[in-house]
């Protein structure tokens, strides 16, 4: 009787030492993460969904991250989009300002994120501005990011499906 309690008593022990040696390691971990912030630059080529006068988009901007854990971050991204227009009719120049929230998915790299903010149109005396908002999904890697995200306007009587290729670092 005796035997078997002490061999109870240790296996008690043994699975307790393991608990806390586990929960010991993720609070470690948690900690060390470094956070802090990110640049990218990117470039944009987008697909206008009223194909009756956008042709295309192209654009460039710039995204500052900053990373709350490993597996989110916040996101503020301006830039410039010039939508092409076709007829003859000048273009439409905007600048996007947006703020959002990145979250990732699987193993690191693939993300989902959510933006919102407004676009100012800058070219050809139009003056009609925007609020946007901007779900999207890609894959970033320790240099590079690839996105797809969708762009709707609530002003304009155009949205778009872009693509983002960037370059990021840490700062």
């Amino acid at each position: 009787m005796k035997t078997t309690v002490k061999i109870k008593s240790l296996a008690i022990v043994g699975f307790a030492s393991l608990l806390c040696n586990v929960v010991s390691a993720q609070q470690k971990e948690k900690a060390n993460y470094d956070q802090g912030f990110r640049l990218g630059f990117g470039l944009n080529v987008g697909a206008p969904t009223n194909e009756d006068f956008y042709n295309y988009a192209l654009g460039a901007d710039a995204r500052l991250q900053y990373d709350l854990s490993k597996k989110t971050s916040l996101i503020l991204t301006t830039g410039f989009t010039n939508l092409f227009i076709s007829n003859n009719r000048p273009d439409l120049g905007i600048i996007p300002v947006k703020a959002g929230f990145k979250a990732f998915v699987w193993e690191d790299q693939f993300y989902v994120l959510g933006e919102v903010g407004g676009a100012f149109a800058v070219t050809n005396n139009v003056n009609q501005h925007t609020y946007l908002f901007a779900p999207g999904i890609g894959y970033a890697t320790k240099y590079i990011d690839v996105s797809v995200r969708y762009e709707g306007y609530t002003e304009y009587d155009t949205n778009q499906i872009a693509l983002r290729l960037a370059y990021g670092f840490k700062l």
